[in-house]
């Protein structure tokens, strides 16, 4: 499958459709219950360069000390440097240890970033998981979104983003009238629905839309038996029901429950990127199956009847 090109809103950045995400190449095995090694995560990120995919998403809080970026420096170094037409993503984090999350770490997380990486700058640097601390605290004066916006202006980054978990918060980022893309995750999936309306939002004006975890974390890739978290939370009783009911419904089928549940990400049409969390080369090539596998109209809506009712979404 060739992945499709798309427009990020309206930032004039081409995109395609399939992102992919490297939280899980920084080898956190008590987030994901497995190692990665180097070596592993820089052949992965070859796997990509040498795909369709031309979009991938980091963080400088994924793994210690940056471990994600300095690994993805460490594969894009072997290249020579990013390679044309790949857009690569990153964002800010508090610092590890003090927790400072103020417009001076902004700058200080950036600039981290950019020599992990190897790059002189990023097309697009978000603000990440906002909700470590208060709204008006980002939002004031010389704070984190003052800070993005500055790095913005001074031609430092090209576009700026937010990307975090509560909908309404994430509203309230997108209402200040600064940021350029929304990445949400966990919240539109086969079993979870509420950034629809964050999305609808970001559609009507011009914001570009990335929806990450449409696996919420593996349950809808692995089913609930084997893995039994959700948004990086237990979740038994009807989320975890419904996925099993669906894995069914996908088995008779035919198709892979994680064929339909990253599909259900890429036919939306509010959504103009889907990230999707890879650890081996091999991921890369089932990725791009899975976004190919041919889904027929009937189980879209058995999968529709059998959705969890909103109560049982993350919100």
């Amino acid at each position: 499958m060739t992945p499709t090109t798309r427009p990020l809103g309206a930032t004039g950045l081409a995109v395609t459709e399939l992102c992919v995400g490297t939280s899980p190449l920084a080898s956190m095995p008590q987030l994901y219950g497995y190692d990665v090694s180097e070596e592993r995560a820089v052949a992965t990120i070859e796997a990509v360069l040498d795909s369709d995919i031309r979009f991938i998403d980091t963080s400088n809080g994924y793994g210690a000390d940056g471990e994600a970026e300095r690994r993805i420096g460490a594969a894009l170094a072997e290249r020579g440097g990013l390679p044309d037409g790949v857009v690569l993503a990153t964002k800010v984090d508090p610092d590890p240890v003090t927790g400072d999350f103020s417009g001076a770490r902004v700058n200080a997380s950036y600039r981290e970033s950019l020599d992990r990486l190897g790059v002189d700058g990023v097309p697009l640097l978000y603000l990440h998981d906002p909700e470590r601390i208060p709204f008006e605290d980002a939002v004031a004066a010389g704070g984190p979104v003052d800070a993005l916006v500055s790095l913005r202006a001074r031609g430092l980054v090209g576009h700026i983003g937010v990307a975090g978990g509560p909908v309404e918060l994430m509203r309230r980022y997108l209402e200040t009238g600064v940021f350029d893309v929304v990445l949400s995750h966990n919240r539109h999936t086969l079993v979870d629905r509420s950034a629809d309306g964050l999305f609808a939002f970001a559609r009507k004006h011009g914001i570009g839309v990335v929806n990450a975890a449409p696996y919420g974390g593996g349950m809808l890739a692995k089913g609930p038996d084997a893995q039994s978290k959700y948004g990086y939370g237990e979740r038994p009783g009807p989320l975890a029901a419904a996925v099993r009911s669906m894995a069914d419904a996908c088995a008779a089928h035919g198709v892979p429950l994680p064929a339909a549940a990253l599909q259900f990400s890429l036919r939306s049409p509010l959504i103009d990127a889907t990230v999707v969390g890879v650890s081996s080369p091999e991921r890369v090539a089932q990725t791009l199956e899975y976004a190919g596998w041919d889904i027929p109209d009937a189980l879209w809506a058995e999968l529709d009847e059998l959705a969890p009712s909103p109560e049982h979404w993350l919100g």
